[in-house]
């Protein structure tokens, strides 16, 4: 079997699992089930596979098996692993036997684990339905997660296509649960733009303020292209936050801090001295103009986050932009973020921000997408480059202009969401790394003329894309008409002589 089919079959196999709850359970809650389950069965698997090599290895020895086996990244009770469970699948109380496995498992391992499945109710007549009704589909559950294609063992699958397998689900859980998929994905060909862009390098640390399930965090970790970073992201949601947790287990990025709270109300990456942790890249595609973001106490914010101006109450985005600048590390760090076109043109506070931020020579690019890329919104959306290195004293504070990227006729149309496709995003990324200015695509923009467009960054000031319609030859249309008008008169004629014949030309 080779990879691309076991990826294949895996991942048929995890949303075939699916089948019992779709229709009857929202997409938004469904997905924290079979993502735990998964998860489960794939901590279930590894153990019982390197159970089985430590007893052939050890021929019977309890002790040194049993050593071996509390060494393992997520040691697991007695009676506490999926087979437990499939076992007892039958039970009247099979939900309630779930939860008090998950809540053993994560005692087990509470220094990674704490908390991790206190938002996952198994038991939940809510969500899951009545006894009766919630024992059949968590009973169907556990027997699709048992099925020959989802044998997780690692003796059998590799580490990278378990978590391409978490990440497809929620990839097909967004895409069902639309305009609410927001809070948890991004789209995997903006995130991969948006890590490109941003550029992180081996020894990088990597933050997303906005994190959700994480899968932005991971796809900025493999551009890296060793594992020599750290990843740290915060999510306000808490099933969310458990999803990004678990995600980055199934892509073994064990020492990623994911922080529970509200960026901008309640930042947690916080250093020893109480100020904000900083950081060399920091990705995100945080909720569009969120309203009642925390305005109100903006203007006090310990951290001092918005010198350059409180954000309106009701539209957030310069409020992440913000906490994103400060938050990366002076003279150095880099920020790439997805936000609505208004960002770029409303009045107000966020005309006084974007002027302040263009003014302290830190915006590097301004990039326009396609619209209906997102599941959560068909609008055109863009995303802002900011670079810290353009500071005083930075490697590139000798660069003052503004490149300008209008992508927004370039997509790969699909029946319900358009897509970047590899050679879109390739074209994206080489115009921004080189700069380059290509006529109706790219410009570079100085800051005088952002200025005298009143620091007003709509891409169509900067780079016209009209196309003026081909001449048209007046005299050889004309020449044309008249031979068109010619053979309609011939053809009246011969009209008025069929009538006649026929007797019908009175």
């Amino acid at each position: 079997m080779t990879d691309s089919v076991t990826q294949q079959r895996i991942n048929q196999a995890a949303w075939a699992a699916c089948d019992t709850f779709r229709g009857v359970v929202d997409a938004t809650q469904y997905k924290d089930y079979v993502l735990v389950m998964l998860f489960l069965k794939y901590v279930s698997d590894v153990w019982r596979d390197h159970k089985e090599s430590y007893e052939l290895d050890y021929k019977g020895d309890k002790r040194k098996i049993e050593t071996r086996l509390s060494r393992e990244r997520f040691p697991l009770p007695d009676d506490a692993s999926f087979y437990d469970l499939y076992e007892n699948r039958s039970a009247d109380n099979l939900g309630e036997l779930i939860n008090i496995a998950l809540d053993r498992i994560e005692d087990r391992n509470r220094a990674k684990l704490d908390g991790v499945f206190r938002n996952i109710d198994f038991n939940s007549e809510a969500n899951l339905g009545q006894t009766k009704e919630r024992n059949r589909r968590l009973k169907h559950l556990l027997e699709d997660f048992n099925k020959p294609d989802l044998d997780l063992r690692p003796s059998r699958v590799s580490g990278d296509i378990i978590g391409e397998t978490y990440i497809y689900l929620i990839s097909r859980f967004a895409s069902d649960a639309g305009k609410k998929a927001g809070e948890f994905y991004t789209p995997r060909s903006v995130s991969t733009l948006l890590a490109k862009l941003a550029g992180p390098v081996a020894g990088n640390t990597i933050f997303d303020p906005a994190c959700g399930s994480g899968s932005l965090l991971i796809q900025a970790a493999e551009e890296v292209g060793s594992n020599n970073y750290r990843l740290f992201g915060q999510e306000v949601n808490g099933a969310t936050w458990a999803l990004a947790r678990m995600n980055m287990f199934m892509h073994a990025a064990d020492d990623a801090t994911i922080e529970w709270g509200n960026t901008l109300t309640a930042p947690t990456m916080l250093d020893d001295t109480g100020r904000l942790r900083q950081y060399d890249v920091v990705v995100a595609n945080p909720p569009f103009s969120l309203d009642k973001w925390g305005a109100e106490d903006a203007a006090i914010d310990p951290y001092g986050r918005f010198w350059r101006g409180v954000p309106p109450k009701s539209k957030g985005d310069y409020a992440f932009i913000t906490h994103m600048i400060e938050v990366a590390k002076p003279q150095s760090g880099r920020v790439a973020v997805v936000v609505p076109h208004g960002v770029l043109f409303r009045g107000g506070a966020e005309a006084r921000i974007r002027s302040a931020l263009i003014n302290e020579n830190l915006l590097e690019a301004v990039i326009g997408l396609p619209a209906n890329l997102f599941t959560t919104t068909g609008i055109p959306v863009a995303i802002l480059v900011f670079d810290r290195s353009r500071e005083q004293g930075g490697a590139h504070a000798d660069r003052d202009d503004v490149l300008f990227i209008d992508a927004s006729r370039e997509y790969t149309a699909a029946k319900s969401q358009n897509l970047l496709d590899a050679e879109h995003i390739e074209k994206i990324v080489s115009t921004y790394l080189e700069r380059a200015e290509i006529e109706r695509y790219s410009h570079r923009a100085t800051r005088s003329e952002i200025e005298s467009n009143d620091f007003n960054l709509n891409i169509p000031r900067y780079v016209d894309t009209f196309e003026a319609e081909a001449e048209i030859d007046i005299t050889a249309v004309q020449r044309e008409i008249d031979k068109v008008e010619e053979e309609l008169i011939e053809v009246r004629a011969r009209m008025a002589g069929y009538l006649k014949e026929l007797g019908l030309d009175g």
